[in-house]
């Protein structure tokens, strides 16, 4: 049985994703947090094979935790989910440890499939992601402006372009 601990600041995102997972026979969602602070104490009462992590929360963002359990050596293997679009954070956030990336908008059935992918210890990347990756490889691509950017300027960047004040850019 696969373990999984879901992570995003929606309710109703970690229900449906709860409720797809659920129809898996090999797949058992053992706990839910909202955000980090909520994670970091679901994770020392109750251990997972697969976190199934929300890129953009308030506080501290999905490539910040991301960065934290590969700081700590954890074995926990994760998946990111975003709304996102894949050419915006997939390579980064592969690169800062996920062993995945699925959007949010796509067919539910692929991140059971990603969930199983992972815990096995391989990765998974969807067929955009794979083009990316190969493009990189075979052609100079001239960088894009937003891969320049931390991690948290690319954060700061689309919460204003989403329409964020900045005060509350500041309090996240």
């Amino acid at each position: 049985m696969i373990k999984v601990i879901l992570c995003d600041d929606h309710a109703l995102i970690r229900r449906g994703i709860r409720d797809t997972l659920s129809d898996a026979q090999d797949i058992e969602v053992v706990g839910e947090a909202g955000d980090y602070g909520e994670l970091r104490a679901l994770m020392r009462q109750q251990s997972c094979d697969v976190l199934v992590l929300d890129i953009n929360m308030p506080g501290r963002s999905g490539l910040d935790v991301l960065h934290v359990l590969k700081d700590e050596g954890s074995p926990i293997k994760v998946l990111i989910v975003s709304m996102y679009p894949e050419d915006q954070y997939a390579i980064r956030a592969l690169r800062a440890g996920a062993f995945g990336y699925v959007n949010k908008g796509g067919d539910p059935q692929l991140i059971v499939q990603a969930v199983r992918t992972v815990s096995q210890g391989r990765k998974y990347v969807t067929p955009e992601i794979a083009q990316m990756l190969v493009e990189s490889l075979t052609t100079p691509v001239a960088e894009n402006a937003h891969e320049k950017l931390s991690d948290r300027e690319l954060q700061t960047l689309v919460m204003i372009a989403s329409g964020k004040r900045l005060s509350d850019i500041a309090e996240e």
